[in-house]
């Protein structure tokens, strides 16, 4: 069977691919596809490229000389070429000229400019599988896993025939949950653990919507992930080649079989314990956690830390829980919808370390802070399911409140949402509680009302950005030091106290506090 430029654009390999000259010509059979390293066309001679090849080049060689990069394409054309392929623009070459892609189209030549992250060696893979192989395949993959899986008279389900073709055709299967939690698991060897494939896997961003089966190396054993939905919910499905027998493309296929088969069986995937699990903490439900403790392989003493996180990039997220994973004893799981994130940090190493533990955390939240978007709510320090869903609880009910209370901070601790969740209940009641803290500031009230209010910003500035600083304070109201102490001095005369004092302190905060969480709710 014939295949053509227009075919090979087509493959994954391609995908991003832009026709910059020759378009008319996409009907150019192609028969193979070789690298282009000449410099001129007598090197370019030498090298004999085939008929009906698709060259790739960087223009290595003549990165800063259009002329020759032009000389190139004609001796290309003129061998017969079926397109060259560009890549690395932006890159080694800085840009295509106008008159490299006139010449192109002058000598009717397809000139692809491929996108900067493409490589050589998948296109080379593609396009090779499809012009020796076309659909079909130079061993019993395919047919002999269709057999085993369209055997409805010897199995009762899905994951029974399914086994079994990959027992007879030696790979391996692992269907996980959009939160990378295994939900089925079809091992016929044990040379690497699920979970450092799927730490491998946050590391190269499968989590992303490519429907390109991206190749990763677990270990020595060769794993192929790519997304699947099965009814209306998404997952992810790595299939490992337990002999490196097969390519990438009838990897692909067999996904591609596998797929179709789950339809045909009707297959649903097990529930995703481990996300139920969070969801019933999230829920307070604390008696059906219990219950799903055991299914889902989690101890409560383990839990080291629950936190939500909302703004953080899908990617970003994924490959700082990896690196988090990789450098420590502790495992994350999460379930995510858009840019928010529940989790919790399990220990699954050495529970002596508990405090190292919680500083790991700490320092893991701070990094995900450096996204200016990113906010993250924690409680650290757990180690029970009780205290799990306590903490989630005290996140739910004071998150979107707490950035009203502390609009510099990115990071919340039990501390903040503490107090916050504190001034809430005393907004709901009222009373006399509120009344107390209330009259903490009046002497503010009592001050001219320019005065009051610049003195009473001054104090909240100082009390709950700076953390009583006031250097910061200067920073944080773009005012000199000297103002600032001059104010501090005036306020405290005013309240006839020394602010900083231990006695006054937590009064002062949690009354500052409720004035703020008082105008963000009216």
């Amino acid at each position: 069977m014939k295949v053509t430029v227009e075919d090979c654009l087509k493959l994954d390999a391609f995908q991003g691919a832009q026709v910059a000259a020759g378009r008319t010509e996409l009907n150019n059979e192609v028969r193979g596809i070789s690298v282009l390293d000449a410099a001129d066309p007598a090197e370019m001679d030498a090298e004999k490229p085939e008929k009906s090849e698709i060259l790739l080049t960087s223009f290595a060689g003549v990165r800063e000389d259009a002329g020759a990069q032009c000389a190139l394409i004609r001796q290309a054309a003129s061998q017969g070429c079926a397109a060259l392929a560009v890549y690395r623009t932006g890159g080694a070459v800085r840009k295509l000229e106008d008159q490299v892609i006139r010449a192109a189209e002058e000598e009717e030549l397809p000139l692809l400019i491929m996108p900067q992250t493409a490589g050589y060696s998948a296109a080379i893979t593609a396009v090779m599988d499809r012009v020796l192989y076309g659909d079909n395949f130079r061993n019993s993959l395919i047919s002999n896993t269709i057999f085993h899986l369209l055997n409805f008279e010897k199995h009762s389900n899905f994951q029974s025939a399914v086994k079994e073709a990959a027992i007879n055709n030696d790979f391996q299967l692992i269907l996980l949950s959009e939160d990378f939690n295994p939900v089925l698991t079809i091992e016929t060897r044990h040379q690497a653990t699920i979970q450092d494939a799927i730490r491998l896997g946050r590391e190269r961003g499968v989590e992303g919507d490519s429907r390109v089966y991206t190749l990763i190396d677990v270990n020595g054993v060769l794993t192929y992930w790519g997304p699947v939905t099965i009814g209306s919910e998404k997952y992810y499905m790595f299939i490992v080649d337990n002999e490196d027998s097969y390519t990438a493309g009838e990897i692909t296929k067999l996904a591609e079989i596998i797929r179709l088969a789950m339809g045909m069986w009707k297959y649903t995937p097990e529930r995703d314990a481990r996300s139920e699990f969070i969801k019933a903490l999230i829920r307070g439900n604390k008696s059906l956690a219990y219950t799903l403790q055991e299914e889902a392989k989690i101890d409560g003493a383990d839990i080291v830390c629950a936190f939500f996180s909302k703004g953080l990039a899908k990617t970003t997220e994924g490959q700082l829980f990896a690196d988090f994973e990789k450098k420590t004893d502790l495992e994350i799981l999460k379930i995510t919808e858009n840019d928010e994130t529940y989790g919790m940090i399990l220990n699954v190493g050495d529970e002596n370390l508990r405090m190292q533990q919680q500083g790991d955390c700490v320092t893991l939240f701070n990094k995900m802070k450096e996204s200016r978007k990113a906010r993250i709510f924690h409680v650290t320090g757990l180690g029970s399911i009780e205290g799990a869903a306590d903490a989630y609880k005290l996140i739910n009910e004071s998150w979107s409140f707490v950035q009203s209370v502390f609009p510099y901070k990115r990071v919340f601790t039990k501390y903040e949402l503490t107090l916050v969740s504190n001034c809430i209940n005393i907004q709901i009641q009222g009373g006399f509680v509120k009344k107390n803290y209330a009259e903490l500031l009046d002497p503010f009230r009592e001050a001219t009302d320019h005065k009051g209010r610049q003195l009473l910003e001054t104090l909240e500035t100082f009390v709950l950005d700076a953390g009583m600083n006031s250097g910061k304070t200067a920073e944080f109201m773009d005012i000199h030091t000297n103002t600032v102490q001059y104010r501090l001095k005036k306020i405290n005369e005013m309240l006839g106290v020394e602010i900083t004092g231990n006695r006054v302190i937590p009064g002062l905060t949690m009354a500052l506090a409720l004035k703020r969480l008082e105008r963000a709710v009216s």
